[in-house]
């Protein structure tokens, strides 16, 4: 995990450059966190690929648009095996992004622009391309560096059995045998997701010591929080027990795992927390946590662990007024006595657009193949979004939701990269649709992503959904995000909080009040009428009021506010 020698090394960064940013406490609460993935934003070279110098040209855009801080998909140097997941130096930048003076430049301005950069930490595993497990691999049966590390003998007569029943989340087994130096065939090793991604043994104190390290490294950059990568993933059960299941997919996100969410993470993440707890600014750590239930959520999240965890529940929830209910309750009600704020999240870098996601029938999951209706996805997206942003809470954003964009369901085989799509029996390997580069302009080459093409296609009607396309146009999809952001941040009713007040409403329609502020969702295909409860501040679709009473659309939400 060396610092890669091709990089200058960075300049403290100034208080100056702070203050922007440090202007408001407790600024997590309520923040709206837009997520950059990297090589699908913006392209500075012409190479096809994104990098950071084009994050960096795009920072007032985002500024713009609204939103309070930037989430980086991870930048590191990495062999791409998995989209930069699988990281081979976690102090360098990957030279497809371009290097630490870059990171450097891009933190400085971001915080001169008022925004927050929160990157991407990696703990549970690493490249197979890591210097600590290349060296594990050459030294051989009882390396050092093998206990870092899950490396363990197999079962059978000749130890030609994976050492457990664990299955990889990209399918097939989660263990794969290693050839010693001497050519026989050896031990095997654990990795819950590709083979290029070694599982980290975190009862070994030499992986804690290290990226204790690592968070140091990049708070002294100026970073101002990270997204913690398969943050239930850390410890396993002790002796790895076998599971004793197929299919084991189905089983995640209702059973806790030998693999996931074992009470072990807890104590990692508290020595975490006093390590940022020492840097001024309010800095922050938000857990990628799939757990079986929201309550189980909110253990991530106490006074002395992590700041924030995304709400997968309420992401996986249809587009149903019950459902909707259901889980805001829930996720409101477990994030109060730990004295945390409900996140709220609709699309991200592993699961298909909610545009797409809603334009299908419910019950497909969050991978869908199809591109369904294509009006009715957007509507309902739409819907969803004035919904998320009324909650009391953070929100986030997956660049390119704020266009409409759909998911790209009909790529060629031959240009997917997502590993999970050249292995059987795990998750669908769709996730390709998602990470298509975003459209700046109407036309030019891939719609103004860059100057040399893109490293996914683009569909050809990208240009119409576009930034260039839908900046100043009424009614358009960037404009409703640009007005509800900024309506999010003016009304004194919205933004932090941890309860809103349910108002009687009909069958499928949900309406609910934060004081001088109203927020109604009609999830049903049909127009409703409810009462006005005051001016309209903002609508997803076109209403229309008469004798103190709005008509609602189908699939549409409304703002009201009386002050």
């Amino acid at each position: 995990m060396s610092q890669h020698s091709a990089d200058p090394a960075p300049s403290p960064v100034s208080e100056s450059a702070l203050a922007t940013v440090a202007q408001r406490r407790d600024w997590w609460r309520d923040a709206v966190i837009y997520q950059v993935y990297p090589r699908s934003f913006a392209d500075s070279n012409g190479d096809g690929m994104g990098d950071l110098e084009g994050v960096r040209s795009r920072l007032p855009y985002l500024r713009d648009l609204g939103v309070d801080a930037v989430w980086l998909s991870p930048f590191y140097a990495s062999p791409q095996a998995d989209a930069g997941y699988d990281v081979a130096d976690y102090r360098a930048v990957d030279p497809m992004f371009g290097n630490l003076l870059d990171a450097d430049a891009l933190i400085r301005d971001a915080h001169g622009l008022g925004l927050r950069i929160i990157v991407d930490l990696v703990p549970n595993h690493s490249s197979d391309q890591h210097e600590w497990f290349k060296r594990a691999l050459a030294e051989g049966p009882g390396s050092p560096l093998r206990d870092r590390y899950h490396f363990r003998p197999g079962k059978g007569k000749n130890g030609e059995l994976p050492p457990n029943d664990w299955e990889s989340i990209f399918g097939g087994p989660a263990w794969t045998r290693v050839t010693e130096p001497d050519g026989s065939p050896g031990e095997w090793y654990l990795h819950l997701f590709a083979p290029e991604q070694p599982d980290f043994n975190w009862e070994h104190p030499a992986v804690g010591d290290e990226f204790r390290s690592i968070l140091r490294f990049w708070l002294d950059m100026g970073v101002d929080g990270f997204r913690i990568d398969v943050a239930h993933g850390l410890v396993k059960a002790d002796g790895l027990p076998d599971l004793g299941a197929h299919d084991q997919l189905k089983l995640l996100g209702n059973d806790v795992m030998p693999f996931f969410d074992q009470d072990g993470v807890h104590e990692i993440y508290r020595q975490w927390r006093r390590i940022l707890d020492e840097y001024s600014g309010e800095k922050i750590f938000v857990a990628e946590a799939w757990t079986p239930t929201v309550e189980r959520t909110a253990n991530y999240v106490r006074p002395d662990e992590l700041h924030q965890a995304f709400n997968f529940q309420y992401l996986s929830t249809e587009w149903d007024a019950d459902e909707l209910r259901t889980v805001i309750d829930r996720t409101l009600a477990a994030m109060r006595p730990v004295g945390a704020p409900a996140t709220w999240v609709l699309s991200n870098h592993d699961v298909t657009r909610h545009a797409t996601r809603f334009a299908n029938p419910p019950g497909l999951g969050t991978q869908i193949r199809t591109a369904g209706d294509r009006a009715l996805g957007l509507r309902r997206a739409r819907a969803a979004t004035l919904l998320m942003l009324a909650l009391p809470g953070s929100a986030y954003v997956y660049q390119g939701e704020e266009l409409g964009l759909p998911d790209v369901v009909d790529l060629p085989d031959e240009v997917r990269q997502d590993p999970a799509y050249f292995r059987g029996a795990g998750q669908d390997g769709f996730r390709d649709g998602c990470r298509v580069p975003i459209p700046w302009t109407r036309t030019g080459s891939s719609y103004g992503f860059g100057s040399g093409g893109s490293w996914l296609p683009q569909p050809e009607n990208w240009g119409e959904l576009s930034i260039e396309a839908q900046t100043g146009v009424p009614g358009s999809t960037l404009e409703l995000y640009r007005a509800a952001l900024a309506a999010r941040r003016e009304h004194p009713c919205l933004g932090a909080g941890d309860a809103v007040e349910w108002l009687r409403a009909l069958d499928g329609v949900l309406a609910f009040r934060r004081g001088e502020f109203v927020c109604v969702a009609n999830t049903t295909g049909e127009a409703v009428t409810t009462p006005a409860y005051g001016r309209v501040l903002l609508t997803s679709g076109e209403v229309t009021e008469a004798d103190g009473e709005a008509k609602v659309p189908a699939d549409t939400t409304v703002w009201f506010t009386t002050v």
